[in-house]
């Protein structure tokens, strides 16, 4: 059933794509590739002489969300700033990677990444941006290897979870364990499966705002053309390796252990008060996904933190606020700017 669905979703996204709703991505070159996942760089090698920029995207949608139409691609404003750019490209996980969890996300396949991007730059410190759970994944790493990491962006990225973790954490709380719904949605967790919990969960978010987003965009040109363009990107989920769902819902968003130091990855334990990297966060108010306190009472448990915090404030155009900050015009004119200065100072 859920197989029907995935495909009934992937068609809806070929119909958009044939009314000319497809991503309008700059071009790349795959500067590493291994099981899971593959590094994308935007320059070529040896190229720029600028701050290494390695994004972090969430699981689940596709990464072009970070370059989706030239006026509000982030991945062209950093290279406008003369940044070297480069992409962890999550892949769709094969039974073989069903297995792949937080271990394989929040760390060795970031280790991987770092390793040929240190292999092309000799920086052995790039900077983590990342959106989302995209963000989240970012700061384990980050605490995991502080040395390794020169700097942190955390755009709508929980950090505390349980009571702090919003609609997600709240519908999580309510459900049966995650290897109920893994054995029973099959595994690895179908696209569709994750897109229905999430819009059962937050359905003011998902649903009420790309309503009221469409009504806001009809006369304004360019914002319905990223409005049509974030329609079409929804349409583009791909599965999740079971063990990684599982370990998300409970081990972050049911008993929120990445804020109580109880993380444990692989053989070694995450906390958000081992981070040491300089960060700059977005805290996302009109997103109803990730509250504010989220973030914020994360890395307030992070002492001595170099830290700078922005605030999107929302603007027509992006459907879902979740990722305004990442396509609004808005957000490039008011924070992606502050964000760029930021890091180039680092």
């Amino acid at each position: 059933m859920t197989d029907w669905m995935d495909e009934m979703r992937r068609q809806i996204g070929r119909g958009l794509d044939a009314l000319g709703l497809e991503p309008q991505e700059r071009p790349y070159r795959v500067a590493a590739e291994f099981q899971g996942a593959r590094v994308r760089a935007y320059q070529d090698q040896g190229e720029g002489r600028g701050p290494v920029l390695l994004v972090v995207p969430a699981p689940f949608k596709r990464a072009y969300i970070w370059d989706l139409l030239p006026p509000v691609s982030v991945l062209r404003r950093c290279l406008e700033q003369n940044l070297r750019v480069y992409l962890l490209e999550w892949l769709t996980p094969t039974q073989q990677e069903d297995e792949f969890g937080l271990a394989e996300y929040a760390d060795r396949l970031i280790r991987e990444a770092h390793r040929a991007i240190h292999s092309e730059t000799g920086c052995g410190a790039p900077i983590l941006a990342g959106h989302s759970l995209g963000g989240t994944f970012a700061a384990i790493f980050a605490s995991l290897h502080p040395a390794r990491v020169g700097g942190l962006v955390l755009v709508d990225a929980p950090l505390a979870f349980g009571a702090d973790g919003g609609p997600l954490a709240r519908a999580v709380a309510m459900i049966p364990h995650a290897r109920m719904i893994r054995r029973m949605a099959g595994s690895p967790i179908p696209g569709s499966v994750i897109n229905a919990l999430s819009v059962a969960a937050a359905p003011d978010a998902f649903q009420g705002q790309r309503i009221a987003d469409l009504a806001a965009s009809l006369s304004d040109p360019q914002a319905l053309a990223i409005h049509g363009r974030v329609e079409r990107w929804t349409y583009d989920e791909f599965s999740l390796p079971g063990r990684l769902f599982e370990e998300t819902l409970e081990r972050l968003y049911r008993e929120d252990q990445f804020l109580d130091g109880t993380l444990q990855v692989g053989d070694r334990q995450a906390g958000v008060a081992n981070l040491r990297s300089p960060v700059i966060a977005v805290i996302n108010p009109v997103g109803r996904i990730v509250p504010p306190r989220s973030l914020l009472k994360g890395l307030g448990a992070a002492p001595n933190l170099s830290l700078q915090v922005l605030e999107y404030q929302g603007d027509r155009g992006p459907m879902l606020q979740h990722v305004g900050p990442l396509v609004a015009r808005a957000a490039h004119e008011q924070l992606w700017p502050k964000i760029l200065d930021w890091a180039c100072k680092l």
